[in-house]
């Protein structure tokens, strides 16, 4: 399943899937870029979408390794 932010905006057919599968997210996005101006727009989702996958690879399980 893909995350909110791997959806690619530019395809119309993945910005519908992003809104079937996260409405709320997408509802809140859609209004954030109504009433901001187009560059404060952009670099506030470039922000949250770099801070989601920071903290992503940050909580993933690392691999088990045996210890030697």
């Amino acid at each position: 399943m893909k995350h909110f932010f791997d959806f690619d905006l530019n395809n119309p057919q993945e910005r519908q899937e992003r809104l079937a599968q996260y409405p709320e997210l997408s509802n809140f996005y859609l209004a954030l870029r109504e009433e901001l101006p187009q560059d404060e727009y952009e670099k506030l989702y470039e922000a949250e979408k770099q801070s989601f996958y920071a903290f992503n690879q940050a909580t993933s399980q690392p691999k088990m390794q045996w210890i030697r």
